[in-house]
């Protein structure tokens, strides 16, 4: 049964995306997403409380590490499906499936991430997801969409192929009997070749770094989540990203059991900072109010990563409750712009002003998003956010936490600016074709209440899960425990 339900996580969504591929209705297909991705999260849940999941001689493992991400990607990918009859069904000109079938698809692919514990296997679901993603984002079928598309696929390849090159370097580090499954490197990590281990890591955090976005590889982002639907675009900054987030966990928990953690920390550090800072100077005056959100997907990033590079468990916990609430409220984000996008056909500041009058749901949630995604209480960022800047002045990084400090105080102001000149003002139009309705409000009311609940109230089961990440994250006899 444990076996079967980790190949149910990954052919079931396989199955539901070949079914809606073969429905002929463009109306009738959006309306499977959402129970396709419903029992993908039914699965989730009952894995979550199955001790250990392993399939194919260990190459498919759900530990505690995984299933955290798991649970974020499955419970994102949920909404993002509810939101998409909504949605598609106002765009009923164009031809929905294959974008329907490359949504279900991609969540097959991110769970295979997760649930990799073979370098080779790891690396080829990484793959999987950018391939998959390309034909949503050019969904627009216009000259823009397309650029954005071919930059995507060709810079996230590159980045993709020095990923391949750092794992070469990660399996020659252990000499003639090298292996690629993941608990065997860890639990022989003081073993491996130092001066291969910190080159492979060193490729394998800027490939991997890459997808993620971290700056300055990062130049696929504004083009991408500008061209595509905010459905589109919020899978891809809580989701793809994640599951980039995750691999670069996996080689971050090799360098701690290989005791150069140090060597990793710095690295991390560095990237965070400069991704941070790439985003406040990019987010200053910005006009495109998508290509500002790509800007906000960067910055936190960011933050993910300098979490990590602070180190110990407290940081580490901050940095993972980030990854959670940053998927959380780039749901409102992404799902509130698109509404709005959707609804003045313009997104440019110049021309969408006074939002607020003609779409008072989605502008207000936009509005609620921007204070989350600044880190503003009472909503979760805040939380996680000062979890991490503590602990930084509590291990004496004063200058670090300093700058931290000033990068989220320039990107407040500038994304504030931009946010706000759209909502308030007199409407550039008074009547929009597409109001604020139930099908593409409530998922966005959804997402925006539990980023509101994670900042007041953290449920002991995810908060569990959270120290089940860090424990996992910080302790190589816990790997070795499970074989």
């Amino acid at each position: 049964m444990v076996p079967g339900m980790a190949m149910g996580l990954l052919i079931v969504p396989l199955i539901c995306a070949a079914i809606v591929a073969l429905v002929p209705s463009n109306r009738l297909r959006p309306w499977l997403l959402p129970f396709g991705s419903g029992a993908h999260l039914l699965l989730t849940i009952q894995a979550l409380n199955i001790p250990s999941i392993r399939a194919l001689d260990d190459w498919i493992v759900l530990d505690d590490l995984g299933k955290l991400f798991l649970g974020v990607i499955s419970v994102m990918h949920f909404l993002c499906m509810c939101y998409a009859p909504g949605y598609l069904r106002l765009r009923p000109e164009r031809s929905n499936r294959v974008l329907c079938a490359c949504l279900l698809m991609s969540l097959s692919a991110m769970t295979l991430v997760v649930l990799s514990h073979h370098l080779g296997l790891m690396w080829v679901a990484v793959e999987a997801t950018t391939l998959i993603s390309a034909p949503s984002i050019y969904f627009n079928h216009n000259p823009r969409s397309i650029e954005a598309t071919w930059k995507y696929l060709l810079i996230c390849s590159v980045g993709i192929a020095i990923a391949l090159l750092g794992s070469f370097f990660l399996a020659y580090s252990a000499g003639r009997e090298s292996t690629l499954q993941f608990e065997t490197l860890v639990l022989e990590a003081p073993q491996l070749s130092k001066e291969w281990l910190h080159a492979a890591f060193v490729l394998l955090l800027v490939g991997y770094g890459t997808k993620m976005g971290l700056a300055p590889m990062h130049t696929w982002k504004p083009d991408a989540y500008g061209e595509a639907p905010g459905l589109v675009g919020a899978l891809l900054a809580g989701g793809v990203t994640n599951v980039a987030f995750f691999a670069i966990l996996r080689f971050y928990h090799i360098m701690y059991a290989a005791g150069d953690a140090a060597y990793a920390r710095q690295l991390l550090l560095f990237l965070g900072l400069l991704s941070m800072a790439t985003a406040a100077v990019f987010m200053i005056r910005q006009r495109d109010f998508k290509r500002l959100l790509a800007y906000s997907s960067v910055e936190h990033m960011g933050i993910l990563v300098f979490g990590i590079g602070i180190g110990g468990p407290v940081a580490i916990f901050g940095s993972l409750l980030h990854m959670v609430n940053n998927a959380m409220t780039k749901g409102v984000l992404f799902l509130s712009a698109g509404n709005i996008h959707r609804a003045f056909k313009s997104k440019s500041t110049a021309e969408v002003h006074g939002a607020m009058a003609s779409l008072p749901l989605s502008s207000s949630l936009l509005v609620a998003g921007f204070l989350a995604g600044c880190g503003s209480p009472p909503f979760g960022p805040f939380v996680s956010e000062f979890t991490i800047v503590t602990e930084a002045f509590a291990n004496h990084h004063y200058v670090l936490a300093t700058v931290f400090l000033a990068m989220l105080m320039i990107i407040f102001v500038g994304m504030g600016s931009t946010v706000l000149s759209i909502v308030l003002g007199k409407p550039s139009k008074p009547e929009v074709p597409f109001p604020d309705g139930l099908l593409t409000g409530a998922p966005v009311i959804v997402f925006m209440a539990i980023v509101t609940l994670l900042g007041v109230y953290l449920p002991e089961w995810l908060r569990g899960l959270l120290n089940d990440a860090v424990t996992f994250l910080q302790s190589v006899r816990e790997v070795g425990a499970s074989q």
